[in-house]
């Protein structure tokens, strides 16, 4: 029925911590939700760019660009940023879309060249991903596919392997401080309160 989108709030520069309460969940339009990793201020300054892109190309044209085109403004995005991200300013990016003309839900990744690909029903990125990639397909083995399960134990697990990856990857924050949750439904964008998540983690951590 939807697509969640978790993430710390940990800003990094090496191993430096910038901000522990950074915002790494853009939402760039009812249908269109992207998580960021890599060079924060860069990923922010690009969704920026994106939201005025697709406002632009509405204006220009008369009708909403579709979910196809938003993809392929992202991929144009970062291909255009590949020399910064020669210098240090790597953006990638997760993209939940919901496609109104087909009535379906999307989670796409990207490489730093903007090559575009489909998750089958999740997707991660950052530092931490790469320590944790094989536990999502692990439970999908087990606990059967993601997008045929409730929300609350999807939200349970997300938050259970940030905690294992927060241990696993310094740059990684976990569930240190709370994380940033969002909801992609055919009804829109709906972020997740503190309270709620906070009451999410508690419950995960009363278990353990």
């Amino acid at each position: 029925g939807g697509c969640l989108v978790l993430a710390d709030r940990l800003a990094s520069m090496g191993n430096l911590i910038m901000y522990e309460q950074a915002e790494k969940i853009e939402v760039l339009d009812d249908e269109t939700v992207v998580a960021i990793s890599g060079a924060y201020a860069r990923s922010i300054e690009v969704c920026r760019y994106l939201k005025h892109a697709f406002k632009y190309y509405e204006r220009l044209n008369l009708f909403e660009i579709s979910t196809e085109g938003k993809l392929m403004e992202i991929s144009r995005a970062l291909s255009a940023n590949m020399p910064i991200a020669a210098q240090g300013g790597v953006f990638l990016p997760i993209a939940a879309a919901y496609d109104k003309r087909k009535k379906e839900f999307g989670v796409y990744f990207f490489d730093t060249a903007g090559a575009k690909f489909q998750g089958v029903d999740y997707a991660t990125a950052g530092s931490g991903s790469e320590r944790i990639r094989g536990v999502f397909e692990y439970i999908a083995r087990t606990k059967g596919p993601w997008q045929t399960r409730p929300q609350k134990e999807v939200l349970t697990d997300a938050l259970h392997m940030l905690d294992i990856a927060s241990k696993l990857d310094s740059a990684t924050a976990g569930l240190k401080n709370v994380p940033s949750v969002v909801v992609l439904g055919e009804d829109g964008v709906h972020r997740l309160s503190d309270k709620e998540v906070e009451s999410a983690v508690k419950a995960l951590k009363a278990k353990n």
